[in-house]
């Protein structure tokens, strides 16, 4: 029979599957971007900690079997930054990844993804991803300058030397270098703030139902679902689909799995308490940048977040919420140089321009009208283009014509 049984379609995803010093040191490459997002969403917001490590663990797992290669599992951005900027309460949070794992359900069901992949222009996506390396390097670069209380100037120092060893040791296979930057950040930490691990107890409070009232709906659809969408059907589908044709081709993530991914992880796990969560170009180029080729690096990682959710909880957010800003920040800063990095494989002079214009608008505006920027940007490109095309067409013609010897009429 020509169909796979039930135990080959389990073994052959989990037979690619490697658990090594590189998968390990790629899962920690993206924490530049999950730690300040979760934290901030803890503190400012009432997000419970032990639940949202929970539910990211087990969304990592998830991911790790189901696609085979290091997909990330991020906050999603849009909605962590209003919450954190803006203020919103934890049922809102919810209610905003509800809605937004309802569209790209849809999105996913229907295969209406896959209509929005073929019909956008490839080289916008190339502009989203362009953009994203841009940003992840900005803010990665403040990050690691930020003078971090009680550690002031030895935070430049500690981002000096782990910009060092991640050169330094790019190469190496015996010591990854992600995971030796992190645990540098943890000597540095303890170095300076002992107390901290100290502080950590045991126990984990068990996720509950979370109450959403209708007036939460309205806010979370506005403020929170409504800026999502657009940067998740962009950036957590389109261009990690893209990226991961280019980095490993045949095994690439397709953009209907990806949809149904963040549909069914949000769906499913926001009632309960989770944090918004998405997939992330920039946190694919992150895990890829620094080792990790196969899903075991989503599945490290994943376990990790469960291990640390039961054993610790919330009390490891005195923990999280000190960890140096300088070595997230220039772990931030090479995963977006390696995502900006794949942009290198345009050639064509026009759509490079339309590809540096598209980027440019997003990072001076937001990512919905860069985008569009870029789309007509390519769309008065392919206009001029036919105009050309025409007139040199007529040219052609008029010139064979003036050259063609007078037809003789018969008498």
């Amino acid at each position: 029979m020509g169909g796979a049984t039930f135990g080959e379609m389990i073994r052959r995803p989990l037979a690619n599957l490697r658990f090594n010093r590189a998968e390990a040191s790629g899962a920690v490459a993206d924490l530049g971007t999950f730690l300040p997002l979760l934290v901030g969403m803890v503190s400012r917001c009432g997000l419970h900690l032990g639940h949202a490590l929970l539910f990211a663990g087990v969304a990592g797992v998830v991911a790790g079997l189901t696609f085979g290669i290091p997909i990330p599992i991020q906050p999603m951005k849009a909605i962590a930054i209003v919450a954190i900027t803006e203020g919103m309460t934890m049922s809102e949070i919810s209610a905003a990844g509800m809605l937004t794992g309802a569209v790209m359900l849809a999105l996913g069901l229907t295969g209406l993804i896959g209509w929005i992949n073929r019909v956008v222009p490839r080289i916008l996506v190339r502009a989203v991803q362009l953009a994203l390396g841009i940003k992840l390097l900005m803010t990665g670069v403040a990050m690691s300058t930020a003078m971090q209380p009680r550690m002031g100037w030895q935070g430049i120092t500690l981002a000096a030397v782990s910009c060092g060893l991640l050169l330094g040791l790019r190469s190496s296979r015996r010591v990854p270098a992600a995971l030796a930057v992190f645990v540098l950040g943890l000597v540095a930490l303890f170095a300076a703030q002992p107390q901290l691990f100290t502080s950590l107890r045991l126990g984990l409070e068990w996720p509950a139902l979370q109450s959403i009232s209708k007036s939460d709906w309205i806010p979370a659809l506005w403020r929170g679902a409504v800026p999502q969408i657009p940067l998740t059907v962009l950036n957590s589908v389109m261009a990690v689909s893209l990226l991961s044709a280019d980095l490993f081709g045949e095994r690439r993530a397709e953009p209907g799995k990806l949809a149904l991914s963040v549909g069914l992880l949000n769906v499913l796990l926001c009632p309960f308490g989770a944090m918004p969560m998405c997939h992330g170009a920039g946190g694919l180029a992150a895990h890829y940048r620094f080792g990790a080729r196969t899903g075991g690096c989503a599945i490290i990682l994943g376990t990790a977040n469960i291990v640390l959710a039961l054993l610790f909880g919330s009390s490891l957010l005195a923990l999280l919420s000190h960890y140096p800003l300088s070595v997230l920040g220039v772990l931030l800063a090479f995963a977006g140089v390696e995502l900006a990095l794949v942009c290198r494989e345009e050639k064509v002079l026009k759509d490079v321009v339309a590809m540096v214009l598209g980027a440019v608008a997003c990072v001076v505006t937001n990512f919905a009208v860069g985008f569009l920027f870029g789309w007509a940007v390519v769309l008065l490109m392919r206009a001029g283009e036919r105009i050309v095309t025409a007139r040199r067409d007529k040219s052609k013609t008029q010139a064979l014509r003036a050259a063609a010897p007078p037809t003789c009429l018969k008498g």
